[in-house]
């Protein structure tokens, strides 16, 4: 067997078009051995339990690189992957790395530098495969890889400070100082390739993996980019930037159920008359790079696509700003001459206009509903399952909810009272319930975070909307899963269709 993938093209499939069932992890929470979840064994062990309990979709949250804040909605990139995924024990198969698992982030650093030498011996024979598979790679993603390599040493050059406070010829990426830089600087930037090649080896390997299994893999696109990222360093002209890259308007949602002043997320508005004008080629790439990850891609905020929230970058809360139009449609309309399908999501919560609706159907995207926003109105809330169609997706809860327990125990007795008499007065303790009702949908898909499946609290909450500390750290390990619990899931999922 081969230690490595082929960097192939993964023809699109068809995974809505019938009942299926799904759980909600970010990799991230996997088990491991040091301060967050990889893409080695334990990986394929949650693929396998996925398959035992008749599951055939994992969705996970955007896969990018994060800031220190550790949030995979504001990435260093949006086509690179987390270095913080990459498996050690995979190295260490394959004869990259002899010393033993390092107990922090620091000392993983030191382990791919150590597996960054082993590399290079390889490389040195041209006719190896490691050699050959490298190139195709280099070659293949070269359209982002160079930028975001030189990106990032940079930055670390710079002591991770954002490119609006590097020295003006770098931010500025005056020619002969990124020149000098490349020469100076070559191995480092080397490293940060052989980083990617890596991330991508193991995640094809896994997709093919899981692929085997009967499993597909569902992403994450947030339709926003972090202004400290290498895309809005090296394409400053696809962005509102003054001369010196500053942003006069900023990215976010008015407020809404998840927080009365808004989210205010600081992203940087895209100059939408210069993406047009070379037919969205920025936004093309983008997609390619996530078709190349998943089989099926969400597009957050999708309100985005029909217009935009414009908040002044001197107002601290999102309350104050102006909704922009913007050419989503024409947009998606390029999407479906160089993808034929579109095995999108579009995630159409918060304030959804008439016009957001029209756009989504008019692309038949299917959307999504949300059990614990279904209770409280009255019987017309789109979110109660007698109100869901077949083109959507339910969820118990998102990452950017509370967990079902948690969210049930917080409700008063009146509203927990409500609740289960709308889902007959179960027998069964929450979360399961909710579960059922969202495995009873008629939604095509069906997916239940894996804090649901454990029956978990707050305290396993992966996002609080709206806050900057303490978030994106929950992680399982395989003693929270109870021995009977996939058959228990497979039991009502094909008791639901969804098998």
């Amino acid at each position: 067997m081969s230690d490595l993938p082929d960097f192939k093209e993964f023809t699109p499939t068809k995974i809505l078009d019938r009942r299926r069932a799904g759980v909600l992890l970010h990799p991230t929470s996997l088990p491991g051995h040091i301060e967050n979840g990889d893409l080695g064994h334990d990986a394929y062990r949650f693929v396998d339990f996925l398959a035992n309990a008749g599951v055939s979709v994992w969705q996970m949250l955007p896969l990018g690189p994060s800031h220190d804040d550790l949030s995979p909605y504001a990435c260093l990139s949006t086509h690179a992957g987390n270095p913080r995924l990459i498996s050690l024990s995979w190295l260490a198969d394959r004869g990259l790395l002899k010393k033993k698992t390092p107990p922090n982030q620091r000392a993983k650093q030191e382990a791919l530098d150590d597996a960054f030498s082993q590399f290079k011996l390889k490389l040195a024979d041209s006719s190896s495969e490691w050699s050959t598979k490298y190139a195709q790679f280099v070659s293949a993603e070269t359209a982002w890889l160079d930028d975001f390599a030189l990106f990032i040493v940079m930055r670390t050059q710079q002591a991770d400070a954002h490119w609006l406070e590097w020295p003006v010829a770098l931010r500025d990426r005056d020619t002969a100082a990124l020149e000098a830089f490349l020469r100076d600087h070559a191995e480092e930037i080397e490293q940060v390739r052989f980083e990617q090649f890596i991330f991508f080896a193991q995640w094809f390997q896994l997709r093919e993996y899981a692929a085997n299994q009967g499993v597909y893999l569902f992403g994450d696109m947030p339709i926003f980019v972090a202004h400290d990222s290498a895309e809005v360093w090296a394409h400053r002209n696809y962005f509102k930037l003054d001369a010196q890259g500053q942003s006069s308007t900023v990215a976010g949602v008015p407020p809404d159920y998840f927080s009365e002043t808004g989210q205010r997320w600081g992203n940087p508005h895209y100059d939408w008359e210069v993406m047009q004008g070379d037919r969205f080629a920025w936004w093309k790439q983008r997609l390619h790079t996530q078709l190349e990850l998943f089989d099926l891609v969400r597009i957050d905020h999708f309100r985005g696509f029909e217009s935009s929230w414009h908040i002044p970058v001197d107002e601290e809360t999102a309350i104050n700003g102006t909704w922009v139009a913007t050419p989503g449609h024409e947009l998606l309309e390029e999407f479906r001459k160089q993808f034929d399908e579109l095995p999108l999501v579009a995630e159409d919560l918060g304030i959804i206009t008439p016009e957001v609706e029209a756009l989504r159907d008019c692309f038949g995207l299917p959307g999504m509903r949300i059990l614990q926003f279904a209770f409280g109105d009255t019987a017309e809330n789109p979110y109660l399952p007698h109100n869901h169609v077949p083109n959507s997706v339910v969820y118990t809860g998102t990452h950017d909810n509370d967990t079902t327990l948690g969210w049930f125990t917080s409700l008063d007795v009146e509203q927990r009272q409500h609740v289960l008499e709308y889902l007959g007065q179960p027998a069964e303790k929450m979360p399961w319930p909710l579960i059922r009702s969202m495995l009873a949908s008629i939604a095509n898909l069906g997916v239940v975070p894996m804090q649901d499946l454990l029956g978990m609290d707050s305290t396993a909450r992966m996002n609080t909307p709206g806050t900057t500390e303490g978030n994106w750290n929950w992680r399982f390990s395989w003693e929270m899963v109870d021995e009977g619990l996939a058959q228990r899931l497979r039991k009502q999922i094909e008791m639901y269709g969804r098998i």
